[in-house]
C-alpha cells in the first residue's frame, strides 16, 4: 500500500502538551496547529484560548499576531479576553437581567460602563475562564482541535444545562475556521465569539492605527451611556464609524462623535450587509507596510469592532512588551449585544430540541 506523502493528503493530528494546571487541579494543554505555509496556532483548553498565531507577511517572515501571555496565571487573572472564546453571552445584557417565557432572570454583573451596571462576556466566571475538554482532529488538508464544555443549569444566572464545542481548523490555504455548536435542555439566550486582540505587524509592535479597514456593514446599533443598544439600527452614512470603503483606523477614531465618546474609541456593533450564500463577508484588514492581510467570513448576523481602546500599557505580552492604548484590534463575529432584552434583534433564544450552528472564517493572506 503506498502511504500518503502530504499534510493535504493525511493531516498529521496536531501537537499536544503540557501548559499549566489550575489551582483546582485540572491540567491545561497546548494544541499546535499548523500548515505548509509557516502558518501555526497555538490553542489551550483553558477558554479556548488561541495563545499565538504566526503568519508571514509579503516577505515570507513569520510573526506572532495576537495578544497574549505566556504564563497560564497571567490568562486566569489579568486577561481582558485574549484569545478566549467568551459565552454563554458574549457582549453586554442591560442590568444583568432578562425575561424569558414570563420568568426573569438575574445574571451577574460584572462590567459598570458609564456606572450602569451590565453582564458582560457570560459573567463572572465566563466560558473564557474554564477548562475545557480538547481533542485533536484531522482532516484531508487540515488540523484541528475540538473544545467541548459543559455548563451547568444556573451557571452564572442562565438557566439550562448547555452543552457546547467549539472547533478550530487550519487548512493549507491559511484559513483558521471556528465552527459553533451547541444544546440546552432549557430556553436560553446563547452568544458565542471569538475575542482575539489582532495586530498584523506583531503583537507588542504599537497600536493598529495604521491597519487599513473595510467592514462591509452600512448599519451600526447605536448604544447609550452604558455601552447598551438602544434599540436603533443606524445607518454609518456620514459618521465615523463608515468603513464601507477602505479607512485607516486611526483617520477618524478621535472624531467629536457622541458615540465614539461613549467607547472610548470604536467599540459597537455593525449589522452586516448579508449576501446570498453560507457565509458574509464581513471585514478585511490590510497592514500597508509589512503586507498581511486578513479577511473575516461568518454565518452571523452582526460583528462587534473593538480597538483596546482600555489598553493602557499595564500588561506585558508573550514578548515582554507592553501592549500600549489602542495595541490591538477585536473583530468578533456574533449576534447583537443586549439581544435577550431587545425583541426587534435577531433573537438568541436556543430551545430544547435545536442545535446551535454558527460558522466564522479567519482568512489571511498577504499582497
Amino acid at each position: 500500500m503506498q502511504m500518503p506523502s502530504s499534510l493535504t493528503e493525511a493531516a498529521q493530528l496536531p501537537g499536544r502538551e503540557y501548559f499549566g494546571t489550575t489551582a483546582q487541579g485540572e491540567v491545561v494543554e497546548v494544541f499546535t496547529l499548523t500548515n505548509a505555509r509557516g502558518v501555526r496556532l497555538r490553542a489551550i483548553n483553558l477558554g479556548a484560548v488561541v495563545l499565538s498565531l504566526e503568519t508571514p507577511d509579503r516577505t515570507g517572515t513569520l510573526a506572532d499576531i495576537v495578544l497574549g501571555f505566556n504564563t497560564l496565571e497571567e490568562y486566569l487573572t489579568r486577561s481582558p479576553y485574549f484569545g478566549a472564546v467568551v459565552g454563554r453571552y458574549g457582549n453586554r445584557i442591560a442590568s444583568g437581567r432578562f425575561v424569558l417565557d414570563g420568568v426573569e432572570y438575574a445574571l451577574a454583573q460584572n462590567n459598570t460602563p458609564g456606572g450602569m451596571p451590565c453582564a458582560l462576556h457570560g459573567g463572572v466566571r465566563g466560558f473564557d475562564k474554564v477548562v475545557w475538554a480538547g481533542e485533536g482532529m484531522t482532516r484531508p488538508g487540515a488540523q484541528g482541535v475540538r473544545f467541548s464544555y459543559t455548563s451547568a443549569d444556573g451557571e452564572e444566572g442562565y438557566p439550562g444545562k448547555l452543552e457546547v464545542s467549539v472547533t478550530y481548523w487550519l487548512n493549507e490555504e491559511s484559513v483558521w475556521s471556528i465552527d459553533y455548536q451547541a444544546r440546552s435542555d432549557k430556553a436560553t439566550p446563547v452568544n458565542l465569539t471569538q475575542h482575539a486582540f489582532f495586530n498584523l505587524r506583531g503583537e507588542g509592535t504599537g497600536d493598529v492605527l495604521g491597519h487599513e479597514l473595510s467592514i462591509f456593514a452600512t448599519r451600526f446599533t447605536p448604544v447609550n451611556t452604558g455601552m447598551i443598544p438602544t434599540g436603533e439600527i443606524r445607518s454609518v452614512a456620514g459618521t465615523p464609524l463608515d468603513f464601507t470603503r477602505p479607512v485607516l483606523l486611526g483617520a477618524r477614531i478621535e472624531a467629536e462623535d457622541p458615540q465614539l465618546q461613549l467607547g472610548n474609541g470604536y467599540d459597537h456593533n455593525y449589522v452586516l450587509d448579508h449576501a446570498d450564500g453560507p457565509l458574509t463577508h464581513a471585514a478585511t484588514v490590510y497592514e500597508p507596510e509589512l503586507g498581511r492581510v486578513m479577511e473575516v467570513f461568518t454565518t452571523e448576523p452582526g460583528m462587534q469592532l473593538y480597538c483596546g481602546n482600555f489598553l493602557d500599557g499595564s500588561l506585558k505580552g508573550k514578548s515582554g512588551r507592553s501592549y500600549g492604548f489602542r495595541g490591538g484590534l477585536c473583530l468578533e463575529t456574533q449576534h447583537y449585544p443586549d439581544s435577550p432584552n431587545q425583541p426587534e434583534f435577531p433573537s438568541t433564544i436556543l430551545r430544547p430540541g435545536e442545535v446551535l450552528r454558527s460558522k466564522t472564517e479567519y482568512r489571511f493572506h498577504s499582497r
